[in-house]
């Protein structure tokens, strides 16, 4: 058993090491490459506010114990008009639905940028 764990190990060490004994080959020849121009992330518009759950409760007061007026699913779109701690004021596009969600719920995709 012991000497099968060592082949495996010695074997990914393998595959591990050849694409950087392959990069240091190539890296050798002359680059003709031509940098792309290169787009910042400030410049691109923030990503839409997404429901990562099922359904979340539209809520007339930021409160879990405030009156309910309706339900946002995953798949409504819907518009964020303002922040207060961990709740949002949104507006429902399809149902028209004014009031306050939980943040913990619906929230803002991140982009990752290599700037």
């Amino acid at each position: 058993m012991r000497s099968t764990r060592i082949a495996i190990s010695a074997a990914m060490l393998g595959a591990l090491a050849l694409p950087v004994l392959s990069a240091t080959t190539a890296s050798a020849a002359p680059a003709a490459v031509s940098a792309a121009p290169a787009s910042s992330c400030s410049s691109l518009p923030p990503l839409p506010y997404t429901v990562h759950t099922k359904a979340v409760t539209i809520r007339s007061k930021a409160s879990s114990k405030s009156t309910a007026l309706g339900v946002l699913y995953k798949s409504h779109k819907f518009t964020v008009h303002k922040k207060s701690g961990n709740w949002l004021y949104i507006t429902d596009k399809s149902t028209s639905v004014k009031g306050w969600v939980s943040g913990t719920y619906v929230y803002r995709d991140v982009r990752m940028c290599l700037d």
